[in-house]
């Protein structure tokens, strides 16, 4: 009873965090029990947490007890893998250096036990609540699709690809993918600014034996997944959806070009893997949805269509606020 009253004394406050390329995107939201109370987004031309960052997330989270940080998973040792069977996901990844959760009985992403703890020391300044794959975004984003349809499900970042074939639910098949000529996820820790009093990270103190499952339940995503469909009561405060029409008119410059041409091999070569390794149950793809955080040009859409022959749809995805909606589902 007095938690609850202590409880409605305050707002929630929601730290949303996107590491790209050569910034941050920090997105915070103040909700109430009748609704949002405020919301603000800023950017920060650094990798990592520096003094303007760490004053303008406490700016927000002094105010209140009930304050959440998320961290959307960027490292490239994640993945997700088929089935739960601990037996049937040996194969896929090393289930020693990794942590790993099934989500809803069906499916399993893992990440890299090194890189959850090189995020735990990167954001101590401030604490990390919760760390999300961009394998849950990407299902979540699409599962008014998933759960009805076979298709190719794509969630492209500034720096990352994530894929995922998905038939009823059913994952068939999932892949991770750092762009060429993106960042080295190992960069994740290099400031860009010159703060002198910026965080910096010692990796050599970090030491992976002493992180123990309860410590990596702390900064994991979710205790029981299959919960997730409280998600849907969120669904009001999602944007639009709808397939994105891509102006044909709008010129592209060659960087866009090469950089389209770039993902569109990358996920050619990635399906192709699909078909032909035999540990997937591999089915014709005919239909693929795309989730787009960064802007592609209508020629990703042509090459998928034209050398791929995939009926593609595309929706704007603000990461942002996608990883508000699971943090406020969490809560």
């Amino acid at each position: 009873m007095l938690s609850k009253l202590f409880s409605s004394l305050y707002n929630k406050v929601f730290v949303n965090i996107v590491i790209q390329k050569s910034q941050t995107l920090v997105y915070v939201q103040e909700d109430s029990k009748s609704g949002m109370v405020r919301n603000n987004y800023e950017e920060f031309s650094t990798t990592t947490i520096n003094n303007k960052m760490h004053n303008f997330i406490e700016s927000y989270t002094n105010e209140t007890p009930f304050s959440y940080i998320s961290v959307l998973d960027n490292s490239k040792s994640q993945g997700a893998v088929p089935n739960c069977n601990k037996r049937d996901i040996l194969p896929f990844f090393d289930e020693s250096t990794s942590k790993y959760i099934c989500y809803n009985h069906s499916w399993t992403f893992y990440t890299s036990k090194y890189d959850l703890n090189s995020l735990q020391k990167h954001y101590e300044r401030v604490g990390v609540d919760f760390i999300f794959s961009p394998f849950l975004i990407l299902s979540n984003f699409f599962k008014d699709k998933i759960k009805t349809t076979f298709a190719l499900f794509i969630l492209i970042e500034e720096t990352h690809i994530t894929i995922g074939v998905f038939d009823n639910t059913k994952l068939l098949y999932a892949d991770h993918i750092t762009m060429h000529n993106a960042f080295d996820g190992n960069n994740l820790l290099i400031d860009e600014d010159e703060d002198e009093d910026d965080f910096e990270l010692d990796l050599d103190t970090i030491d992976l034996d002493t992180l123990d499952d309860e410590e990596l339940d702390n900064f994991s995503q979710i205790e029981d997944l299959d919960g997730m469909e409280e998600i849907d009561e969120f669904a009001e405060s999602i944007e639009d959806k709808t397939p994105v029409n891509i102006d044909e008119d709008k010129p592209s410059d060659n960087n866009e070009l090469n950089d389209d041409y770039d993902r569109f091999t990358i996920i050619q070569k990635s399906i192709n893997n699909f078909y032909k390794d035999t540990k997937y149950d591999s089915k014709f793809i005919e239909q693929t949805y795309v989730a787009d955080a960064i802007g592609v040009s209508v020629e990703l859409k042509g090459y998928l269509e034209e050398e791929m022959f995939l009926t593609t749809f595309i929706r704007k995805i603000d990461l942002n606020h996608e990883v508000y909606v699971l943090a406020k589902a969490e809560i």
